[in-house]
């Protein structure tokens, strides 16, 4: 059985793909709630930074993918909702620390969705 994808399960990267233009392997975090809506939402995205963390600085981005080794890392959230708030405050907080781990860290508020 396949584990869902979502911020809430850190134990699945939620997508890989290749962005050509930034010469980057992109691991995308998937956050369909709104925000507050889960009282354990925060620990599940820093749980899910952290794990993404281990999956490339461990090794096993490159083992499943070798074409990706030695490559550039971004980690993108695509969420629902603008953060704000404690939020913003911990996403400022995580990007900084994935940047002084040499990654690239966004956000990405999906538009048009449904509600």
């Amino acid at each position: 059985m396949q584990e869902q994808r979502g911020v809430f399960n850190p134990r699945v990267v939620d997508l890989i793909s290749w962005d050509a233009e930034r010469e980057e392997v992109v691991l995308m975090m998937l956050e369909e709630r709104p925000w507050a809506n889960d009282p354990e939402q925060l620990s599940q995205l820093e749980a899910k930074f952290n794990a993404y963390l281990a999956y490339v600085f461990d090794g096993h981005l490159a083992q499943q993918y070798p074409s990706y080794e030695n490559r550039d890392v971004c980690f993108r959230l695509d969420c629902a909702q603008s953060p704000r708030g404690e939020v913003e405050n911990m996403l400022r907080a995580i990007q900084s620390h994935a940047a002084g781990e040499g990654v690239r860290f966004v956000v990405h508020v999906i538009q048009g969705t449904a509600h």
